[in-house]
């Protein structure tokens, strides 16, 4: 017996056709959400930049309530840039709102192993806190990193925490360490030289200032320091004559009030 043949359904022979449609629809319309966010994500982005830019500009020119608004809006948009975090951690330092800025370089460095910049950053916080201990444990960290080009800063600043202890001994070996990474470097000179002064070496101190102001005669707080040691030797008529060369290089600076204050 011959089975009849069954009527054609042209519904199932459409629907093929309309499901490939509807898949393809879907997947455009995939496509278009997902390079819509990314569109959206990038654009953030490249305002975020521009933003940090802009707080980081500012931080250049010394305004800082400009670049803090301008970081704290851009940290809205990047809050875990290792980078932003630490701009923000100098800009309360200059500020000098200490405690917020141990928070921000803390958040860097924990974003960034290693961040010596921020790390060294996070040294001269305690260092202004008068947390000679705590200063003297991040420079110690930060000078011991092999790859930290820049060791002379750590090693001066370290110089700096054992003068505020009274430290004497320690202060010189860190300062010396700085001189022999940077010869030239002013702030370890300086220190070293408060140290010989502290300590009641005011020949050493006078041969160091001479010969680093021979080499860079625009140093003022070394023509300060020289004019200090010549007091102390006796040598007033010299003395006079580096304090008045502090006013010409450095007219309207504090050091200049001190030695109008000297010259009287």
């Amino acid at each position: 017996m011959k089975t009849k043949p069954k009527p054609i359904d042209t519904e199932l022979l459409s629907k093929p056709g309309q499901l490939m449609q509807k898949r393809a629809l879907y997947i455009l319309l995939i496509f278009f959400m997902i390079t819509g966010c990314a569109s959206h994500s990038v654009e953030q982005t490249e305002i975020a930049t521009s933003t940090k830019s802009l707080g980081e500009a500012y931080m250049a020119q010394g305004n800082y309530i400009a670049a803090l608004k301008e970081l704290l809006n851009a940290e809205k948009m990047m809050p875990h840039d290792p980078f932003l975090q630490y701009d923000l951690g100098l800009v309360y330092m200059a500020r000098e709102k200490y405690n917020l800025a141990e928070i921000h370089l803390k958040k860097a460095i924990e974003m960034k192993k290693n961040y010596t910049a921020a790390m060294n950053s996070l040294g001269v916080v305690f260092m202004r806190q008068k947390k000679w201990d705590a200063a003297i444990a991040q420079f110690q960290k930060t000078s011991g990193n092999l790859l930290y080009a820049t060791p002379h800063y750590p090693l001066s600043n370290m110089g700096w925490a054992y003068l505020g202890k009274n430290d004497y001994m320690r202060a010189e070996t860190s300062f010396k360490k700085a001189l022999r990474s940077k010869p030239d470097f002013i702030n370890a000179i300086h220190g070293l030289a408060t140290t010989y002064l502290t300590t009641g070496q005011s020949q050493n101190s006078r041969l160091l200032l001479e010969k680093a102001i021979s080499k860079t005669p625009s140093a003022t707080v070394l023509h300060a320091d020289l004019a200090k040691t010549l007091e102390i030797r006796g040598q007033f008529t010299k003395a006079k004559a580096s304090w008045q060369q502090v006013i010409q290089l450095a007219p309207d600076s504090n050091l200049a009030d001190e030695a109008r204050q000297r010259l009287k």
